[in-house]
């Protein structure tokens, strides 16, 4: 089997194990992180121990091209987490809105 054939080439940034919604970025964080194999494949129920195996091979195969996809995957989330702090969608602000009157009002209930 081509070690290919384990994956779904969404786009050049977003590479997904096959038959999963899982990007190959979670895998390999994790295992970057020092999470083993057999860790990720019992944190991640849909993956098997091969797909990890072979998600493991692609990223030692293709090291520097998935370093560079590593760290444009890390400058996306890292903007977007920042857009979404700057702009906040109204159900954010809502539940923002929410858990700031019950932190005050559990203050008060506290103090008094």
């Amino acid at each position: 089997m081509e070690l290919e054939s384990y994956f779904d080439f969404l786009s050049p940034e977003d590479i997904r194990i096959k038959g999963t919604r899982i990007g190959i970025e979670t895998v390999l964080e994790d295992y970057l992180e020092g999470a083993s194999p057999e860790e990720i494949a019992a944190r991640y129920r849909h993956l098997t121990l091969e797909q990890v195996y072979a998600t493991l091979l692609y990223y030692f195969r293709n090291r520097a091209q998935m370093d560079a996809y590593l760290e444009a995957w890390r400058t996306y989330t890292e903007r977007a987490w920042l857009e979404h702090q700057c702009k906040p969608s109204p159900e954010i602000i809502r539940l923002r809105e929410l858990k700031t009157h019950r932190a005050a009002a559990q203050k008060g209930t506290v103090s008094s």
